[in-house]
């Protein structure tokens, strides 16, 4: 029996999805010498190494070149797996000489999917086991979601994907990320509730009832989209937190430690809603202020009947 202790090394599963225009394929060309697999012809405007994969004999065939000789690439970027599993489905249907997936009846053509799917993944896995990263882009999609343990649905966003390969590329992963661009909502003057920001673009690597995220290198809940961030997970040292901020942190904390009354309180409320809103502190940093806020607010006694 052969025991091994200890963290063990190993190439990244990455899958980054997201809003439209964000950055996510800039991002993945940012990683450590990529060769981008581009399903969707998206690649254009990028300073990179590119593979044009229209259809998915010419994806699926690069990907077992790549297992017999990576060229030195350290890192392939599937762009984007929304389309590699339109193309893919194309292949399926042409294969089959039906008209559309649905064709199959009861079903069974998404089964083909998934089966495809995870083969594709088992490729991918070979790259990972030669010490080759692997980061599959995608879209993301608003889906009205019911738990069985709520009264009520509500909206969520997800991977745009089908509900057979969705979850597929969610247990593969070891790192999923969620870009968005960072909003606030604020009480305009005429009582409606309105946003403000949305220029900030953030990434999110731990789950939220509104976006599927997960990670397994230990990394903040939210950090901005910038590629230094994840220098952790391929070996490299993250960026160290900004000492401007922690010094910001600090004070605001014993500011509320130091608060004696109501509206000390309040004061504290409203600087910590400013630093939000100027963006000088994450959402994280701001929740974990306003907790510490919350916990100082004396409770409301009942009312004498």
């Amino acid at each position: 029996m052969k025991i091994v202790r200890g963290k063990q090394k190993s190439a990244a599963r990455v899958v980054m999805y997201g809003t439209e225009g964000i950055g996510k394929s800039t991002m993945a060309s940012q990683f450590p010498s990529p060769l981008i697999l581009d399903t969707e012809d998206g690649s254009k405007h990028l300073d990179c190494a590119r593979v044009i994969c229209s259809d998915w004999i010419t994806l699926e065939s690069t990907m077992h070149e790549l297992v017999r000789d990576a060229q030195g690439f350290e890192t392939i970027v599937i762009d984007s797996a929304d389309w590699m599993e339109r193309i893919m489905i194309e292949q399926i249907v042409r294969q089959a000489g039906k008209k559309s997936i649905e064709d199959f009846g009861f079903g069974k053509g998404y089964i083909h999917v998934q089966e495809r799917v995870s083969k594709f993944l088992a490729i991918a896995d070979q790259l990972i086991a030669r010490g080759i990263n692997v980061v599959f882009v995608a879209h993301s999609k608003v889906q009205r979601t019911s738990p069985p343990d709520q009264t009520d649905g509500y909206d969520r966003y997800e991977l745009k994907l089908t509900k057979q390969v969705a979850p597929l590329l969610r247990e593969w992963c070891d790192l999923l990320l969620f870009c968005n661009y960072r909003l606030k909502l604020v009480e305009g003057s005429d009582g409606r509730i309105k946003a403000s920001g949305g220029k900030e673009r953030v990434m999110y690597a731990e789950r939220a009832a509104a976006w599927d995220a997960k990670n397994r290198f230990g990394l903040p809940e939210e950090m901005p989209m910038t590629i230094d961030r994840l220098a952790g997970i391929f070996g490299g040292t993250p960026t160290a937190a900004d000492p401007a901020v922690t010094e910001i942190m600090t004070k605001a904390a014993k500011a509320i430690a130091d608060a004696n009354d109501d509206a000390a309180l309040a004061k504290c409320r409203k600087r910590v809603d400013q630093l939000l809103s100027d963006g000088t502190l994450t959402s994280a940093q701001w929740s974990t202020l306003t907790d510490q806020i919350d916990a100082r607010a004396p409770s409301e006694e009942p009312a004498n009947a």
